[in-house]
């Protein structure tokens, strides 16, 4: 701050015609920066690089990847990843064996808050062929709960509204990795699997639909449209579609039967194993179940189903009468369900 006192005086002292003209002297960047700050570029510049540095401690470089997240919060700074060429580092901290579970974790979160809704995002992080790596995470033999959610909530960002997304989906097992996640010991895992799949199904040529930040529930309202990152899906509508491929999926990969199980017997779940219904969780599939059904004319086709397992899910819909309700149903919607499942 001294120094930008004497700097200013040396310019403003009024001098007489015969002084010689004083030298200017450039002001110092580095008090630019203390006065306004860096921007936001040299700041995740900054952050990746301490993330990238293996020889500090996991804490430190933990703290910069949060610090890096908070950035790409702000969708410019998303769309800047590519220009400043930091996607392939991140994805480089997911494939390192030296990278911690919790190194992982975040680098994860980054990935997911920065291709949400932000198709030039998808786009740019595609380009990695990264479905392969972000459904590996979702194995049983990943021990990690936390790595396992955030590869879900990662999933999500990138599969929202990117047909392009979905079609790696399908190429690399992701239908099946997440069939099996509907069954993860950690319930959080399967309310958000039982989200992503909702969404793809529900996912046509409608507007963009955001994720709250608690309980995982589609709304009706659409996020913002950003010119820079929405041209891609202006310029192809039908890059946004997902629907049609995520009922073939229901129906080929097993993942309808998965569902009806996942909600009429679920497997026990948590340390403790927990034979109760967790309500977030019933609510999601139901309405993943009542948007396949919106998209197959109000049915079931023959076979996709096994009749014990459809049997079962007509069982269940008689033994909770307030399903509707806790489900935040209409009466039209629960009257689609029950005709669904062969109920009067």
């Amino acid at each position: 701050m001294d120094s930008l006192l004497r700097w200013s005086v040396e310019h403003s002292t009024p001098r007489s015609a015969d002084d010689p003209p004083p030298v200017r002297r450039d002001i110092d960047p580095g008090i630019i920066d203390h006065i306004l700050g860096k921007p936001d570029a040299v700041l995740m510049k900054e952050a990746l690089e301490v993330a990238l540095d293996e020889s500090r401690d996991d804490d430190t470089r933990i703290q910069a990847l949060d610090d890096f997240e908070m950035f790409v919060e702000q969708i410019d700074n998303a769309n800047d990843l590519e220009k400043l060429k930091m996607w392939d580092p991140l994805q480089s901290l997911l494939t390192s064996q030296d990278s911690s579970d919790e190194i992982k974790v975040h680098t994860l979160w980054i990935i997911g808050t920065a291709v949400q809704n932000n198709p030039t995002a998808q786009i740019s992080y595609l380009a990695l062929n990264p479905v392969p790596v972000v459904i590996s995470f979702l194995s049983p033999s990943v021990r990690s709960a936390k790595l396992r959610s955030k590869a879900v909530y990662a999933l999500s960002g990138l599969c929202k509204h990117n047909s392009r997304a979905v079609k790696q989906l399908d190429e690399s097992g992701g239908w099946e990795a997440l069939s099996a996640a509907l069954e993860d010991s950690d319930i959080t895992v399967r309310r958000k699997v039982a989200f992503l799949l909702n969404a793809l199904l529900i996912q046509n040529d409608s507007g963009l639909t955001g994720e709250p930040s608690n309980l995982p529930t589609p709304g009706s309202s659409s996020a913002p449209a950003h010119p820079n990152s929405h041209a891609p899906m202006v310029s192809d509508p039908s890059s946004t579609m997902t629907s049609q491929f995520a009922v073939k999926a229901l129906e080929d990969r097993g993942l309808l039967q998965a569902l009806v199980r996942a909600l009429a017997s679920p497997v026990p779940y948590g340390q403790d194993g927990e034979l109760d219904g967790d309500p977030d969780f019933e609510e999601q599939v139901v309405r993943t179940l009542l948007a396949y059904l919106t998209a197959r004319a109000g049915r079931f086709p023959r076979g996709v189903i096994r009749d014990a397992d459809l049997s079962a899910l007509k069982n269940f819909v008689a033994q909770h009468p307030a399903l509707s309700e806790r489900c935040g149903m209409t009466e039209d919607e629960m009257g689609l369900l029950t005709r669904a499942v062969g109920g009067v």
